[in-house]
């Protein structure tokens, strides 16, 4: 801990109680104790940032995790200060967003039920960071948190409250006041449109499919991204059913559109010099009379057809809708995001996303999410897995074989990209924390690839 103007006394008695708690300094470890006579604080709460060698400092990403784990610790009080070593103004944001996203508490649907304690109310930063440069730093800070946690949010939302329709009008409503335009197709629009994917797999739902797009185009824009996320509100599979417990956190099959929404109203709020046009392909994969069947041949839209071998291999044929249109649209650069594969789990676990795509589009978003403290890893996309996925009825099936699931989910995704710069980002396990809270994420939605999305456009902006 630095001293940050704490005389020798004050410090002496802190080090004797991390002794007697045997605290051990890793991450997740947070201890609270009385505060010493000479501090005016009620107590003093320790957070590990892990094991240091000799003159190393902190990552941001361990400063960010350490803030979050304290945050969570301090529900019911009023302010907090984060005295945790803030000598730049990198440090102050990455402490401003770890506090920031580890107090913010797990909504529940009914505004009366009673949600605990209350989360920390406010926190102070100590930095020698001039007041400019620090109001700056938290002012972005607080700009990228709230998007991550509206996008939590979102994926929190009950399925029965949160499908196609209600979801593109919670986002005419959060972009209301912003820079950015939206633009919502319903299912008849879709269906005239040619979106033979969308249509597809929502055509099993009493809650029929949407399409949104989002535009933010500032003035003198360098480039234009196009982001797709993958909006599937509910997934049960369709007549592929899954397993009843392979259901249970299957309302978070939104997340990648969740993030696309958010990521680009931030863009907005920060005004990157980028031009950014967000796609989410909405719809809920249910079995029905209606649904679609294995075997179908459906036609995306510009006119290729698959062949629907697996229902449940459902977010590659919204994607590929959406992927169509950011051609279309001629975006230099395309990145989607998806809870696309169970592989990705087996491939990487539930804590690292996968990125696949062209090499200088997916090494960017790999830089990205390094630089903003978030875990990402590059797979190949060999060519030989396409092989599988051929049909004797249709263009390309939608699935190949057993393994490589993942990559040849990648694969298929490619083949709507028009050989453009692409990056497909596959977030199945990062996006939903099924287990118990750690650092700054809570357990459930944790808005995974906001802030990757947000670097690669900051980036982008000064290239």
């Amino acid at each position: 801990m630095p001293a940050n103007g704490l005389d020798k006394g004050v410090l002496e008695a802190l080090g004797d109680a991390l002794g007697v708690l045997a605290a051990t300094g890793k991450p997740d470890d947070v201890h609270r104790i009385p505060a010493p006579a000479a501090v005016s604080a009620k107590f003093v709460v320790f957070t590990g940032i892990g094991k240091l060698e000799v003159d190393e400092h902190p990552s941001l990403e361990s400063l960010r995790r350490a803030a979050g784990a304290a945050a969570r610790s301090l529900g019911g009080v009023d302010t907090a200060v984060f005295a945790l070593p803030a000598p730049e103004a990198e440090q102050v944001t990455a402490i401003a967003e770890g506090a920031l996203l580890g107090a913010h508490p797990v909504r529940k649907p009914n505004p009366d039920a009673k949600n605990g304690k209350a989360p920390l109310g406010k926190a102070k930063i100590a930095s020698p960071v001039k007041a400019k440069a620090a109001k700056a730093a938290v002012e972005r800070a607080e700009v990228v948190a709230a998007a991550v946690t509206a996008a939590r949010d979102l994926i929190n939302t009950a399925p029965n409250e949160l499908y196609p329709e209600s979801f593109a009008a919670a986002a005419k409503t959060a972009v209301k006041g912003t820079k950015v335009k939206i633009k919502v197709l319903d299912e008849d629009d879709l269906r005239s449109g040619g979106y033979g994917g969308l249509i597809g797999v929502g055509q099993g739902s009493e809650r029929g499919p949407r399409m949104v797009k989002l535009s933010y185009t500032p003035a003198k824009a360098k480039q234009h991204y196009a982001l797709v996320g993958k909006g599937i509100t509910f997934d049960s599979g369709g007549l592929s059913l899954k397993p009843a417990a392979g259901m249970e956190t299957m309302k978070s099959d939104m997340s990648g559109a969740a993030a696309v929404l958010h990521t680009v109203i931030a863009a907005a709020a920060l005004e990157i010099p980028v031009q950014v046009t967000g796609y989410l392909a909405l719809a809920e994969n249910m079995p029905s009379a209606t649904a679609q069947r294995p075997s179908d041949v459906i036609t995306i839209r510009g006119g290729k057809t698959v062949e629907v071998l697996n229902t449940d291999a459902e977010g590659r044929l919204v994607l590929a809708d959406a992927l169509v249109s950011a051609v279309e649209d001629e975006a230099d650069v395309i990145i989607d995001i998806a809870t696309l594969t169970g592989a990705q789990m087996v491939a990487l676990g539930t804590q690292v996303s996968a990125v696949m795509g062209t090499d200088e589009v997916r090494e960017d978003v790999i830089a990205s999410a390094t630089q903003c403290g978030e875990q990402m890893w590059p797979m190949p996309l060999p060519k030989e897995l396409l092989v599988p996925m051929a049909s004797t009825v249709a263009d390309i099936a939608n699935i190949g074989e057993r393994w490589g699931g993942m990559l040849s989910a990648g694969l298929f995704l490619q083949e709507f990209t028009d050989g453009r710069p692409w990056a497909h980002i596959d977030i199945a396990g990062p996006s939903f924390n099924s287990g118990s809270p750690r650092h700054y994420e809570p357990k459930g939605g944790t808005g995974v690839g906001v802030r990757t999305m947000l670097t690669v456009l900051e980036n982008a902006a000064n290239a």
